[in-house]
């Protein structure tokens, strides 16, 4: 006579195994979270050593919270929004789940009109969000000198842009440092008074680090 309730039991240890190989495999074949990171000199590491600039020195920070991250530095020197919206599409390459999106300081040194500054982000964030793309904006505020209609119209346009398309949203760049202007916190600063040193990267990835975070979270649940 065949013992049912052992056969039973067999079966179950079975199943538990095969869930096991099942379950071990998807880990060992799941890939990290791809994000890259859009932005001028200020990500893409102006004046400081390879390792200290705030692409490395956040990756740094993600592994060492346990995210399985990688993070491609898609930050160009001297750039402004016109010239982060030319290159939107191509940097959102099929492997890049999300992206960060912290430009509009070379925006302000030039004096470019915060209307033109809104289109490009907003093309950007358009582009993004047609490729399912998941974003972080970064803030950025504008200095006194260009009178308070100027900087009303710059410095509100990341949080409405970010609640328009639905984006996480990080108020300010320098944030970290503990003041969003550079002439308050030269300490930690380079010599020109605009990049951070090193010591002011990591202060600022410590404070912009718990949004990427929350970007890695959010696109590992889509």
């Amino acid at each position: 006579m065949i013992n049912l309730k052992r056969q039973y039991g067999a079966c179950r240890e079975i199943s538990k195994v095969a869930a096991a190989v099942l379950l071990s495999s998807s880990a060992a074949f799941a890939e990290p979270v791809t994000i890259a990171a859009m932005g001028d000199s200020l990500t893409q590491g102006y004046g400081l050593h390879v390792d200290q600039g705030f692409v490395p020195q956040l990756q740094a920070w993600l592994t060492g919270q346990g995210a399985d991250v990688r993070l491609v530095n898609a930050g160009v020197s001297g750039d402004t929004t016109a010239g982060g919206l030319s290159r939107a599409a191509w940097t959102m390459t099929p492997d890049v789940d999300a992206m960060i999106v912290a430009l509009g300081g070379n925006d302000v040194l030039r004096g470019i009109d915060p209307a033109s500054s809104r289109a490009n982000l907003s093309g950007i964030l358009a582009a993004a969000a047609a490729q399912d793309v998941n974003v972080l904006l970064i803030g950025m505020q504008a200095p006194g000198n260009y009178g308070p209609e100027y900087k009303e119209s710059f410095d509100s346009m990341y949080p409405q842009l970010s609640e328009q398309f639905a984006t996480l949203f990080a108020p300010s760049f320098f944030e970290g440092l503990g003041s969003v202007d550079p002439a308050e916190v030269q300490g930690l600063m380079q010599a020109d008074g605009i990049h951070p040193n090193a010591k002011g990267v990591a202060m600022i990835v410590d404070a912009l680090g718990p949004h990427v975070l929350a970007l890695v979270e959010h696109t590992s649940e889509n």
